[in-house]
């Protein structure tokens, strides 16, 4: 009898220790996480997070979505839709207006993802663009405040250079191609598939025009940050190693990336080349970035002034310096 009872006893400690071994995948926190847009190369880190295994290694699961802009990713965030945003710098505005999330990390620095094109016998040099006209997809967003902060470096206002709005990409290039327009802003991938197919060239990249500046942000809810706080953490610890493991593995990532946003290799490798300079590794915030975003508020009118830029963010969730 004894030694079925022992016997049993080491039944339930064997039991036990499966069950402590297990916990960490069953103790899993999901985050609904969102993209401001699905297929830029911007957002591929949370893809190379997912797929290599780095968020779970952090207890996170991330649950996926992707929204059509800015605004719609806000909208979702204030509707408790959504727990994490990966969204652009400039909707940090949405804060100061009284939405209910907080930015968390910087994500990237200058706009390295963003260029103008023109036809390929188009204007040549930036001071051939005064007076003419160069689409955006919406008025009041990161890229009408693009061009119209170039025409302010050139010297010519705000308004030296014709900004039309006009949705998607495709119209766009339609109305480049007819001469309707003289240059379209687009994302780096786009350009490089246009100068490929010999329909466009890059007349400038807005990385170079303006230097202090976070084009991307990672925002979180006040509710997530208020209830789940380590969530946050284990978040931003599995995206740097995200970006750790981009910098290490470059094939890797442009495989992924290639499945991810609708790109081939050659195009991929060569907008990996362009943009992981611009991504942070330690997700600090930079006062002048900061004071450039604050600029732009009101230079868009989407604010009377500018705000307590302090207020907007935290850096209490970022992984501690090395």
């Amino acid at each position: 009898m004894v030694v079925r009872t022992s016997f049993g006893y080491l039944l339930l400690a064997a039991a036990l220790a499966c069950a402590f071994a297990i916990a960490p995948a069953d103790a899993e926190e999901t985050l609904r996480v969102g993209k401001a847009v699905p297929e830029a190369f911007s957002f591929v880190p949370l893809d190379v997070g997912i797929r290599e295994g780095l968020f779970k290694n952090n207890g996170i699961a991330v649950d996926e979505i992707a929204f059509a802009g800015d605004a719609k990713l806000q909208q979702a965030m204030a509707a408790d839709s959504l727990d994490i945003a990966l969204g652009s710098g400039p909707a940090m505005a949405f804060i100061a207006k009284g939405a209910p999330v907080k930015a968390v990390a910087a994500m990237a620095g200058p706009p390295l993802d963003l260029t103008i094109v023109v036809r390929p016998n188009g204007p040549k040099t930036l001071a051939d663009l005064k007076g003419k006209r160069v689409s955006v997809s919406t008025v009041g967003g990161l890229t009408y405040w693009l061009v119209s902060e170039t025409s302010r470096q050139q010297g010519w206002g705000p308004n030296g250079i014709a900004i039309a709005p006009m949705g998607a990409m495709a119209p766009q290039i339609a109305a480049l191609e007819r001469g309707d327009i003289d240059g379209v802003v687009t994302d780096i991938s786009t350009a490089l598939g246009l100068e490929r197919s010999g329909k466009a060239r890059v007349l400038t990249r807005f990385g170079q025009i303006v230097k202090d500046f976070h084009v991307h942000i990672i925002y979180a809810t006040d509710n997530l940050i208020a209830d789940r706080p380590n969530a946050i953490r284990a978040f931003l610890k599995g995206w740097f190693e995200a970006i750790a493991y981009m910098r290490g593995h470059r094939s890797e990532t442009v495989a992924i990336a290639t499945q991810v946003i609708g790109k081939d290799d050659e195009i991929n490798g060569k907008t990996y080349g362009e943009l992981m300079p611009m991504f942070s590794d330690t997700g600090r915030f930079d006062a002048k970035a900061l004071d450039t975003l604050a600029n732009s508020f009101v230079a868009l009118k989407q604010l009377p002034a500018k705000p307590d830029m302090t207020r907007l963010y935290t850096e209490a969730f970022l992984p501690a310096a090395k």
